[in-house]
């Protein structure tokens, strides 16, 4: 399975100064989703030490990246961004998949034939 999530050159700077303020060699960026939010599922994007076996993994510009493979269903096709939204942490994600977002674009409802 490829990577499903693609990351602009200003959201993986953001990426790389977490993981440098972290300072776990062990460290990784994991990008996915969650039930929950106003919209449904929320989207996730921190700094976790646990790989799992469900995990794809790449590695950008040397910054370690991983999403499960639950969620990759979800994010197939979505972009990483940088932005000024201090709610979601300087990041944003573009995600063909929703069918709406909540108005702070931290949460999301995916379309129909990904519901089931």
């Amino acid at each position: 399975m490829n990577f499903p999530v693609t990351i602009e050159d200003a959201a993986l700077v953001q990426l790389r100064r977490m993981l440098a303020r972290k300072n776990d060699p062990d460290a990784f960026i994991r990008i996915g989703v969650k039930g929950g939010g106003c919209s449904g599922f929320e989207y996730v994007i921190k700094i976790d030490d646990k790989p799992t076996k469900f995990d794809i993994r790449i590695e950008l510009d040397g910054v370690p990246v991983v999403s499960d493979t639950r969620s990759a269903k979800y994010l197939q096709g979505a972009e990483v961004k940088s932005t000024k939204n201090l709610l979601s942490n300087g990041l944003t994600v573009e995600n063909p998949n929703a069918s709406r977002s909540c108005g702070c674009g931290t949460s999301f409802t995916p379309k129909d034939d990904l519901a089931g």
